[in-house]
């Protein structure tokens, strides 16, 4: 690995591009090794995740952001080979193909992430990939080294650089690792993947209002904005149009109006040209479908169930937290949206109090009824819910940065006081299913996981020749990447499509 300093240089100083980190970024790309170089291990995972992008996919098509986004989608016909949209059997122009597939994998908040600086979701990279890869008809192993280099790039941002301190979205260092991903699929020149790197980076700076208080279903469709900006820069890019520059480090660029200021100083690792790709090992799934930092919480609730006993006896539940996890989804947010009964779906998904009270009732967590509106203003829960708060824990905090992937924590201790004085505490540091939890996820369980939420939408045939697909996907040619999208009932996605509004397509 090589550690790039970066930092904000004025006009004058006329940075050479080679010295930029576009630059640095577009060179993974283009030094990503063929498909025979990559690690094997990587490439394992990688079809996980593809696996773990189609379940949550499969389990939203008839949720309304989604049906809006496939409708949308609809209207914009291919001209050319084009791309597949899920639930339709139907090409369109890659870029709304994307758009509409992204927003599927995004809306249930379960799919993959990874926690440092910032935050991330680099399955969000997978859906423009994928589309561009079926439009220029590659093949399961172009797809993969696109993949794992969208990846590489992704890790590197969210560890080197803090968006969310500034309130950035995160989408602004997704769209940098979807098209240096899309320029490794494509075997472009570093000098059109560096291009078209700036461009989606001044696209899709964003605030990160659409995370707080009452969350929409914006947040859904940000990282399939994000896909179809990048899709959209590297063609430009591909017709020789240039960008701002250099988007990070100009004096009126990224860093400095954006992040730190004029004295922005950064370091950011990237692999050497040839080195292995390996970052979407350090990368994890979900078991549950909320916010990652909830994960490890319910697994606590679920474990304190019993020891909690009479729930109608507790004074006061406390969550000792990272920083994080206190400031973006607990009661250190200030949301008053995060103990409000009549919160959207996305919201409660962002309520580490809420989640904790309904996996302490329930002892399950379940990605539909958890959330149902009746489910939330239970009147147990909410009187529940509103006995327990968190508070920011130094030593939290630190083990949430640890450098060693193997001991960093993303959970949490939680101090239970019931009525006649009882304290009952304990803690879990990571998610049973984080790699070094008590079950990590293995192939048995992403192929669980889509059987249990494709069932009823995808037949048991249907659901065995997408596994198989999914599992040769190095091996399957242009061709076979048709068969990355499981065959629904296209009947019932298309009578719940026609009760939707109509709007300008």
């Amino acid at each position: 690995m090589i550690e790039h300093r970066v930092r904000v240089h004025p006009s004058a100083a006329r940075l050479p591009r080679e010295q930029q980190l576009a630059w640095k970024l577009a060179e993974v790309a283009t030094g990503t090794p063929a498909a025979a170089g990559l690690a094997p291990e990587a490439v394992t995972m990688a079809q996980n995740r593809v696996i773990d992008n189609a379940s949550v996919a499969m389990a939203s098509l008839t949720r309304r952001p989604v049906a809006v986004a496939r409708a949308q989608a609809l209207r914009h016909p291919a001209h050319g080979v084009g791309a597949t949209v899920f639930a339709s059997g139907i090409r369109v122009s890659a870029e709304w193909a994307a758009w509409a597939n992204a927003t599927a994998v995004r809306e249930l908040d379960f799919h993959d992430t990874y926690l440092a600086a910032d935050y991330s979701h680099p399955g969000d990279n997978i859906p423009p990939l994928l589309a561009v890869a079926q439009h220029t008809q590659r093949t399961g192993a172009d797809l993969l080294r696109g993949i794992l280099t969208a990846y590489e790039v992704h890790v590197a941002l969210v560890k080197g650089i803090c968006l969310h301190a500034h309130r950035i979205d995160h989408i602004a260092h997704l769209s940098a690792a979807t098209t240096c991903g899309l320029g490794a699929l494509l075997e472009l020149p570093t000098q059109t993947v560096y291009q078209a790197v700036q461009q989606a980076v001044h696209t899709t700076t964003a605030t990160r209002q659409s995370r707080k208080g009452e969350i929409s279903s914006w947040k859904a469709y940000a990282p399939a904005f994000a896909g179809k900006a990048s899709i959209e820069a590297v063609d430009r890019a591909m017709r020789g149009e240039t960008s701002p520059s250099p988007i990070y480090e100009g004096e009126d660029g990224f860093l400095a109006w954006m992040l730190d200021g004029p004295d922005a100083d950064y370091r950011v690792r990237l692999p050497e040209p040839g080195e292995p790709r390996r970052a979407i090992l350090d990368t994890y799934t979900k078991e549950h479908s909320a916010e990652y930092q909830a994960q490890a919480i319910i697994d606590l609730a679920r474990r304190l169930r019993e020891r909690t006993g009479n729930l109608e006896k507790v004074r006061s539940i406390v969550l000792h937290t990272s920083h994080h996890t206190h400031h973006v989804i607990g009661s250190g947010a200030n949301d008053p949206q995060k103990y409000d009964p009549t919160a959207t779906r996305e919201t409660l998904d962002h309520s580490v109090p809420y989640i904790f009270a309904v996996a302490l009732e329930d002892g399950t967590w379940h990605h539909e009824r958890s959330y149902a509106p009746e489910r939330a203003q239970r009147p147990a829960t909410v009187d529940l819910w509103r006995k327990i708060t968190t508070v920011e824990d130094p030593e939290w905090t630190r083990r949430y940065h640890e450098p060693d992937p193997d001991r960093r924590a993303f959970g949490g201790r939680a101090v239970i006081t019931l009525e006649d004085g009882t304290v009952i505490e304990d803690e879990l540091a990571r998610a049973d299913a984080h790699p070094a939890g008590a079950r990590p996820f293995d192939r048995p369980a992403y192929e669980r996981k889509f059987r249990t939420l494709a069932d009823g939408i995808v037949t048991a045939d249907g659901q065995d020749r997408f596994l198989d697909s999914a599992a040769r996907l190095a091996q399957l040619d242009a061709a076979g990447l048709d068969a990355l999208f499981p065959a629904v009932d296209l009947d019932a996605v298309a009578a719940y499509d026609a009760t939707l509004p109509k709007g300008l397509f």
